[in-house]
This record gives C-alpha cells, structure tokens and sequence, in this order.
C-alpha cells in the first residue's frame, strides 16, 4: 500500500467484516517526538492469539474470495521500514485495536494520501457504523464523529453525493487548519 489513507481503509474493510459497530480512527503526529501513530479501534467480534498470528500471516486470509490476506502485513512491513512497529490488541467479544508507529521523518514512511475521501468513503460507505476519526498534530486536534453529523443532517442520507462531498472538503480544511501536510 502507498499510503497511511490505503491503510486505513483497509483496515476499517477488516473492523467492518469483523461486525463492528463502532470504529475509531486515530492518526497522531508528534513533531517533537518525530512519530507518527495510527490506531484502529473497533467492538467487532474480536480474536484471540492464534487469529492475531494469523492476520500478521500474508498467506491466511478467512475471506473465501481470495487466497492471500496482505493488509496487515503489510501495514507490519511500512511500519517495521521506517523503524516503527505494529502491535495488535484484541479480545473475542470485545473488539480489536490496531497500533502502527512510524518514524514521521523517515524517508520511508509512507505519506498520509488522500485522508479526506478516505474518511468521508468510510462514513458514507458504511452508514450502518459510527465512526470517530481524530487527528491530533502536536498540540492541535480534529475530530469527526459520525454520530454527530446524522444528528446535524435530520434524517438526510449521508450517502447523498452532495454529503459526501462536504464530508471530505470538511475533512480537508479541519486537517489543513491544524497543520495537517497531506
């Protein structure tokens, strides 16, 4: 994958086949510390050791429509290339939370890609499951709850094209406010 964007919706792809009803997104930048850290967290169905060690596996997938399941992995490999690491946490029945660090200036992390459509694709591709996506740079901080926004939009669906486009120039100009270089 090229960016942390593909990651994430990778990711999120996962949560939601895992019957999440809940998912939160975190993507924290510490220019001090020169880390990057993106965490997935959902209460889907959760999985134990072996299911974990599985999903770090390129050559296991549980899906029955291809043979190979490479997201993970290759999150573990982007990360472990710009001395960071990938660390799952997860318990049947409560759901699982996934933490990627980077080294922000390492000339091989990954960039951040496309964040706006990647998160407005997330919420308006999913209406079923609430979404909080934070982004926190240094001292500033964006947050995006899904919840929030079908309150705000009355019963108007937040698959409507119209939406989905101020879902993302929303995204945009919040993560451009607090000194997000996407």
């Amino acid at each position: 994958m090229r960016d942390i964007a593909m990651h994430i919706l990778d990711i999120i792809g996962n949560s939601v086949r895992a019957k999440a009803t809940l998912i939160e997104v975190s993507v924290i930048e510490k220019s001090k510390d020169d880390k990057l850290v993106l965490i997935v967290k959902d209460n889907g169905c959760g999985m134990d050791d072996k299911m974990i060690a599985n999903a770090l596996d390129p050559f296991f997938t549980s899906r029955k429509t291809r043979k190979v399941g490479l997201g993970i992995p290759l999150l573990q490999q982007n990360a472990q290339l710009s001395d960071g690491a990938l660390i799952i946490k997860s318990k049947i029945g409560e759901g699982t939370t996934l933490e990627a660090t980077f080294v922000r200036s390492h000339i091989d992390r990954p960039p951040l890609g496309d964040l706006p459509s990647t998160i407005s694709l997330m919420i308006s591709g999913n209406p079923s499951v609430e979404f909080v996506y934070t982004h926190v740079l240094d001292k500033e901080q964006f947050v995006l709850d899904s919840r929030e926004i079908k309150q705000i939009l009355e019963g108007v669906d937040i698959t409507q094209p119209n939406v989905v486009r101020f879902l993302t120039q929303m995204v945009d100009e919040n993560l451009t406010e607090i000194g997000v270089e996407l």
